[in-house]
């Protein structure tokens, strides 16, 4: 059976021309040109994905993107947007979104970003699929029993996909777990921004791009409470480690 999508975009142009992209890559895709129907669309056959356009009348994608997360929604949704700002984007990861793509985009980098979702929420004997490590021998206070790791004062239960600093819990997108699993599982190993995207995205979108920076900062805000030291560190011109100073 074909993978379905479910596509609000307001703009006829856009919406007619990424309709039959999807649909000639292979995915059953329901178009719809705003949030009211997306959200009743969404309600009435539940997609295996959602694309929705940021700015659209009446209800917008944000909006959307809330209400299907508030109603414990987990389908996964990426984004389109016009808008550039970091801030911007973060406020869709903040709505709930998984990912995002800025227009004008090529559609290979959303076809790119749709296998990479999907890939990460196909389950594999009834459960998520384990994200591979980046390296072959894990950090020391990283090692895996009974689906728990730790390591730099975090604690993360693999299975429930819950997540902590100390005591306090951590609300995570499925994005920001898994990249919060791959820095604590190699602690103290600084990874190269190539090998990040190929573990969490699947695909390297060049050094252009700002999607793991945008990530990594969103992820640090979550994790550093006032008065506690930062734990993930950037390495310049390399990529990212997972340490306590």
């Amino acid at each position: 059976m074909p993978q379905t999508v479910l596509l609000a975009e307001d703009d006829r142009a856009i919406r007619h021309a990424l309709e039959r992209a999807l649909t000639l890559e292979g995915y059953a895709v329901t178009a719809v040109a705003d949030g009211v129907e997306a959200l009743a669309q969404a309600h009435r056959t539940p997609p295996d994905i959602l694309v929705l356009d940021v700015m659209m009348p009446g209800i917008d994608g944000l909006q959307v993107c809330r209400v299907l997360r508030a109603e414990g929604d987990r389908t996964p949704i990426l984004m389109l947007t016009a808008l550039v700002e970091t801030a911007d984007r973060i406020a869709g990861l903040d709505a709930g979104a998984d990912d995002y793509v800025v227009k004008p985009f090529d559609v290979e980098e959303v076809f790119a970003r749709l296998r990479a979702l999907l890939r990460r929420t196909s389950p594999v004997n009834g459960a998520p699929a384990a994200l591979p490590e980046a390296t072959s021998t894990p950090a020391p206070a990283s090692r895996e029993a009974l689906g728990q790791i730790a390591a730099a004062g975090l604690h993360m239960d693999i299975q429930a996909r819950r997540a902590w600093r100390g005591q306090r819990e951590l609300e995570l997108t499925r994005t920001e777990f898994e990249l919060l699993e791959l820095l604590v599982r190699n602690a103290g190993i600084v990874l190269d921004h190539a090998t990040i995207y190929d573990r969490i995205w699947g695909y390297d979108f060049g050094p252009g791009s700002k999607n793991l920076a945008v990530y990594v900062g969103y992820l640090r805000r979550k994790l550093d409470g006032p008065g506690a030291p930062a734990l993930i560190h950037t390495v310049r011109g390399v990529g990212y480690v997972l340490r306590e100073d």
